[in-house]
């Protein structure tokens, strides 16, 4: 994956977009998010509200123990998290 501030590209290069590649191979992240989602339900949070906690903090504690949905977010990184829910938003809005 390339990232722009992982090259070096801070806040210097305003003037120019910065390239983000999706890796090509599945993260898996659909399948952890289900399983999250089911488990924050089932406790009675709402997943919505945790998932963006734990998306925008990084802090775990936003996210059950619960069907070891806490051990399975942590292992998908946060934008790959970001990518797979922004990609279902677009695919769900094409399909209206």
């Amino acid at each position: 994956m390339c990232r722009g501030a992982d090259k070096g590209y801070g806040m210097q290069n305003l003037g120019n977009t910065q390239y983000f590649k999706v890796p090509e191979n599945p993260s898996g992240a659909k399948s952890v998010l289900d399983t999250v989602y089911d488990a924050l339900t089932e406790k009675g949070y709402n997943p919505v509200n945790q998932i963006v906690g734990y998306i925008m903090s990084g802090d775990p504690t936003y996210i059950t123990s619960h069907k070891n949905a806490r051990s399975l977010i942590m292992k998908v990184e946060r934008d790959e998290l970001v990518e797979e829910l922004l990609e279902e938003y677009i695919r769900s809005r094409h399909m209206e």
